[in-house]
């Protein structure tokens, strides 16, 4: 029987840290395949948003190339991002 072997382990060079309190975030990106109409439906739709405030996020996609639609812990968003991409919209998620 062999005796167990100590083998060392490299330590990464940087640590990745991820501070529980900031909220996670949707971002939607500017595409040019959905109509602008579209956009402000599905924001309705999936996050209950009345027209002016679908509206203001659709017209932030697509002036400023992205927009911030919802946000909290990091499964809710990977959810919301999910649903997105599922309504044909280009969804990703990042720390606030």
């Amino acid at each position: 029987m062999a005796a167990p072997s100590i083998e060392q382990v490299q330590r990464p060079d940087h640590d990745e840290v991820v501070d529980p309190d900031r909220p996670w975030v949707a971002v939607v990106w500017n595409d040019p395949i959905n109509l602008m109409s579209y956009v402000t439906w599905v924001f309705q739709k999936l996050f209950g948003y009345d027209h002016e405030k679908a509206k203001r996020l659709m017209l932030d996609v697509h002036h400023k190339g992205r927009a911030a639609v919802t946000s909290g812990s990091r499964e809710q968003v990977e959810a919301d991002v999910q649903r997105l991409h599922g309504a044909g919209l280009w969804a990703t998620l990042q720390q606030d």
